[in-house]
């Protein structure tokens, strides 16, 4: 019965959606309780990742972690340091 929870194995709980076509794309409609439980509301933004079990969705925060700059650094020195390593590893 479509938006009914499920628990499955492990106590996952699932829920199943149906896909509907907006305009040339498609869409699902997450009920309140899947919002509330993201912890996200109309008009924000989610993150997809695929996992090897399908997807994951998330709420994408609008703030940086307060470590950003530092991340950005270490980033920025790795990828000096090792420009020949990435781009072989980009040409394949």
């Amino acid at each position: 019965m479509p938006g009914s929870w499920r628990f499955g194995y492990k106590g996952r709980m699932s829920i199943e959606l149906k896909i509907t076509k907006i305009g040339k794309s498609a869409g699902v409609v997450l009920p309140q309780d899947v919002l509330d439980h993201l912890g996200a509301a109309v008009g924000d933004r989610l993150t997809v990742t695929r996992t090897s079990r399908g997807i994951e969705l998330a709420k994408l925060s609008d703030e940086l972690p307060d470590d950003f700059e530092q991340q950005m650094a270490i980033a920025r020195e790795v990828m000096e340091k090792d420009r020949n390593v990435l781009a072989a590893l980009a040409k394949s």
